[in-house]
């Protein structure tokens, strides 16, 4: 087999290898990928509904509009109607894996120091766990980090892709997991001593279901850790639909502290800690200067457009990203030396942390 042959195929060559899939996905319509219209709050069953926010998919570009309602009672905030399993897999194809994954890939690498600080957050509970499960895994980068701050610790990785395999085979963690955390939890019952959800929790379907099966798979007296975006954030309100942890359609529930504080009290876990400042991530400006960029630019060449974009647009595109590298940089330089540290004092925190003990 010739050099040729080997050769990786270029993006371009991905993408129109793409196409006929997504058109043929496309044909019939987008309301397949939707349920229908709840009238009651996922959390508390109220029917005190407002509309929060209607966007569209600012990431990927596919096709689709999506509404986030809040419920008056409690607070939480949902995506209303809620993706369908054909629309979680359509939304989800390429953006993880496939077309998408080396990028991805290489931001969840580079993040090691973030990974490291989340491992730490449970030094003043336990500085010794035996096991850990990390549930949302990705492809294990988080449990590779933790390594280094909890050595003595064995680090399996849950995911419903197939990147906890792949974490597996990489030697990220010891046993990689693929399935759903709820239906597989029966067979890890009262086995770790730790139970982590980093950016995880919003992304299910049913998140009672979720905290019920780390419940289940930690001993009496083992920690749960779980990060996810506050909605609370001022900047949920500043930024609108440019806030990036809105991140539609992937993100299906934001959960009020408050609410999930009570929720797992309720299930049996105490609250030992609660983080705003430290779980904050630094991007909000520059994230939502680059999807306002993004979106004004002529599209990208993507496999769910009818075809690639001409030399004309590719040219547009090229021209106004440019133009709007000062923005890029001014988000960069506030949201790292002028917010960062001032985050919770200003209520702009845009993820909060619990630590949990089951007792």
């Amino acid at each position: 087999m010739n050099e040729e042959e080997h050769k990786a195929p270029s993006r371009a060559e991905q993408v129109a290898a793409l196409r006929p899939g997504y058109r043929a996905d496309l044909a019939d319509g987008l309301d397949r990928f939707f349920e229908p219209r709840r009238t009651t709050c996922p959390w508390c069953g109220s029917e005190d509904l407002t509309t929060r926010l209607r966007t569209t998919d600012l990431l990927q570009h596919k096709p689709g509009r999506f509404v986030l309602d809040r419920c008056g009672e409690c607070r939480h905030t949902f995506q209303n109607p809620r993706l369908s399993a054909e629309g979680l897999e359509f939304y989800y194809r390429d953006f993880y894996d496939g077309l998408g994954e080396k990028q991805l890939g290489n931001t969840f690498a580079s993040r090691g120091k973030m990974y490291e600080q989340r491992a730490a957050s449970l030094l003043p509970h336990t500085s010794d766990p035996k096991n850990w499960l990390d549930v949302g895994t990705g492809h294990g980068h988080f449990c590779e980090s933790a390594r280094t701050v909890h050595p003595g610790t064995t680090f399996d990785g849950l995911d419903f892709t197939d990147g906890a395999e792949l974490a597996e085979r990489a030697g990220r963690v010891e046993r990689g997991y693929r399935g759903s955390f709820p239906e597989l939890a029966p067979g890890f019952a009262g086995h770790y001593d730790v139970v982590s959800m980093f950016h995880y929790l919003e992304h299910s379907t049913e998140p009672d279901r979720e905290l019920r099966a780390a419940y289940e798979a930690l001993r009496p007296g083992g920690h749960l850790l779980i990060e996810v975006p506050d909605p609370d954030s001022r900047y949920a309100r500043i930024l609108g639909r440019w806030w990036l942890p809105w991140l539609q359609p992937q993100h299906l529930h934001f959960v009020p502290v408050g609410n999930l504080r009570q929720r797992l009290t309720d299930l049996g876990f105490t609250v030992v800690a609660e983080q705003h400042a430290e779980p904050h991530d630094p991007v909000d400006l520059l994230a939502g200067a680059w999807l306002a960029l993004d979106a004004a630019a002529p599209r990208d060449n993507l496999p769910w457009l009818p075809s690639a974009p001409n030399a004309l647009k590719r040219t547009l595109r090229g021209a106004l990203l440019i133009a709007g590298i000062p923005a890029l940089v001014a988000g960069t330089l506030l949201d790292r030396f002028a917010i960062r540290r001032l985050s919770h004092r200003l209520g702009v925190s845009n993820a909060y942390r619990l630590v949990a003990r089951r007792d």
